[in-house]
């Protein structure tokens, strides 16, 4: 025991983990990129070595942003609190993780090496009373929910995170983290059970601004009547029949909630890092306990940055599980592109609520549409022409929009992800491109395809950063409006069809019928476009959905 003691005084963890390569300290060896200013006598490569951009980042600690200053310079630790892996994720889960997938992806932008945890509960109550539910060992079934989750995160183009740990691989640390806190007298064991003294530690509630005396067992804290106050939290649960179980010092049991996510994110970034994050909901009781645990553990335990992303809401209520009233995202992303629904998640900051809405994925669908379409028109006007230029050649006025947009991205990423701001930045060097293309003036430009190439590479960069470049324009945008014509309970041919009706009456001047057609299949999100060429469709709102209800 006494040399355990003195590993935990240096506060690390008893049993180490072996870190992937990624996760170990080293030089940066990959080159910033930067949105420099491009002039006429510079040229530019995409890649350079610019200083960094200040990152301000809300911290729920201090409630208000902070600067960012990593305690490595060059590295960041980043830490967030994965699912509980029972069932298939929602739309509330995709908001927590692309919005620390977009937060991964900056921080990566600006250069840093980020070492980014995020892990899989395993072992929970809700996933044991499922398993008994689905006759299944508790832990195949949530491997399997794992991979699910995977799956969604691949759809969704997160990234993956360095590592992604289990609880139940983690069982060792977790109970020497327990042994620690119980020797600093922080906890105490009961008929098996162990709890964290919640009155033994001075600071409990700095997170949350909750005071002591106001906490009532609540979620994931249960009440009993053994507890020396009903705060107190369960560390370590005495096994049940028939439940999954691991022997330690106080008798078989398994993990509480909280103690997991100390103990993962300690063997693997140590006790002092630079960022925790998670949902809203989890910043009482979960990190206000993983706080208190670890602190306990180790005095010198020091989180810089917590931070944490609103709600998803239907009808102004939080989406979640246990109220039933949530949507997975394969329920969302069967109706929707990925990409649109990507899109809608960071089309309101990240901080403030969102409220699930038909018209809102449609208004994300439509936005991904009109990007990609724009793109894939420029690519087709570009052709197989080589796509590097010298910026020497690319006019002045398409430098200073492309600087422009580059400015809006870089302050609007800076200042505490502000995507919404990015992504209608993004409309100029679009609304450039498509006048470049279609309109006769634009044609008629000098150095066009300087100019478009220019125009491209930079939205086609800031998209990347983002998480929103597709593998191709043309896949992307035939995926979308099969996603369109399945809401619309329609096939392409029966599109066709109508289109064809449609261009028979104008010929034999029945106006009213063509327009009458033409309306309803935008009712259903179908667009008509008429051309020289002909009539083509697009996917778009549905005018039933754009339209208010009227009642007679």
């Amino acid at each position: 025991m006494a040399s355990l003691l003195n590993l935990f005084k240096s506060c690390r963890p008893f049993t180490p983990i072996q870190l992937p390569s990624r996760l170990r300290p080293g030089k940066l060896t990959q080159p910033r990129r930067s949105f420099t200013p491009l002039s006429s006598s510079s040229t530019y490569k995409g890649d350079s070595t610019p200083s960094v951009k200040d990152l301000w980042l809300h911290n729920t600690m201090s409630r208000k942003k902070e600067l960012f200053k990593p305690k490595v310079e060059g590295q960041v630790g980043m830490y967030v609190c994965g699912v509980t892996a029972y069932d298939l994720s929602h739309i509330g889960h995709a908001r927590v993780y692309v919005t620390f997938d977009v937060l991964f992806r900056y921080l990566k932008h600006l250069g840093y090496q980020v070492s980014y945890v995020r892990n899989f509960t395993d072992v929970d109550d809700k996933i044991i009373a499922r398993a008994n539910e689905l006759g299944e060992d508790p832990i195949s079934l949530s491997r399997r929910f794992c991979k699910e989750f995977n799956r969604d995160m691949e759809q969704l183009q997160c990234l993956d995170p360095s590592v992604q740990p289990r609880v139940s691989d983690h069982i060792p640390q977790i109970i020497d983290l327990i042994n620690q806190i119980i020797d600093n007298g922080y906890a105490y064991e009961v008929d098996g059970d162990v709890y964290f003294s919640v009155d033994k530690s001075p600071t409990y509630g700095k997170l949350s601004g909750r005071k002591l005396e106001d906490n009532r067992a609540g979620e994931r804290v249960a009440v009993d009547t053994r507890k020396r106050h009903p705060a107190d939290f369960a560390l370590w649960k005495t096994a049940k029949e028939g439940e999954v179980s691991w022997e330690s010092p106080w008798g078989r049991g398994r993990p509480g909630w909280h103690i997991e996510c100390s103990a993962m994110s300690a063997a693997y970034l140590g006790y002092s890092f630079d960022i925790h994050g998670g949902g809203m909901d989890l910043v009482f009781p979960h990190h206000e306990n993983e706080i208190a645990q670890s602190c306990a553990a180790c005095d010198s335990s020091d989180i810089s940055y917590w931070v944490h992303n609103g709600f998803v809401t239907v009808d102004s209520e939080k989406m979640s599980k246990s109220l039933g009233n949530f949507f997975t995202i394969r329920q969302v992303i069967d109706l929707y592109h990925p990409l649109a629904l990507r899109l809608f998640l960071m089309g309101t900051h990240y901080r403030s609520p969102i409220n699930y809405s038909d018209f809102l994925l449609e208004s994300a669908s439509e936005r991904v549409f009109y990007i990609y379409q724009t793109l894939h028109d420029c690519e087709s006007v570009l052709g197989e022409k080589d796509s590097t230029f010298d910026n020497g050649s690319v006019p002045s006025d398409t430098l200073t929009s492309i600087n422009t947009f580059r400015s809006e991205f870089i302050a609007s990423m800076s200042d505490d992800l502000l995507t919404p701001v990015t992504l209608a930045a993004m409309s100029e060097p679009l609304k450039t491109i498509n006048d470049l293309i279609h309109t006769r003036k634009g044609k008629k430009q000098p150095r066009r395809e300087e100019s478009l190439k220019a125009l491209e590479a930079s939205v086609r960069e800031v998209l990347t950063i983002l998480g929103l470049m597709p593998t191709s324009y043309s896949e992307v945008l035939e995926q979308l409006k099969e996603k369109a014509l399945k809401r619309a309970g329609l096939n392409e041919e029966d599109v066709l069809q109508r289109v064809k009706e449609r261009t028979e009456a104008r010929k034999n001047k029945e106006y009213e019928r063509s327009d009458e057609i033409r309306k309803e299949l935008a009712n259903v999100g179908i667009a008509l476009m008429d051309s020289p060429e002909g009539t083509a469709w697009r996917p778009a709102i549905p005018l039933a959905l754009q339209e208010p209800s009227t009642t007679t």
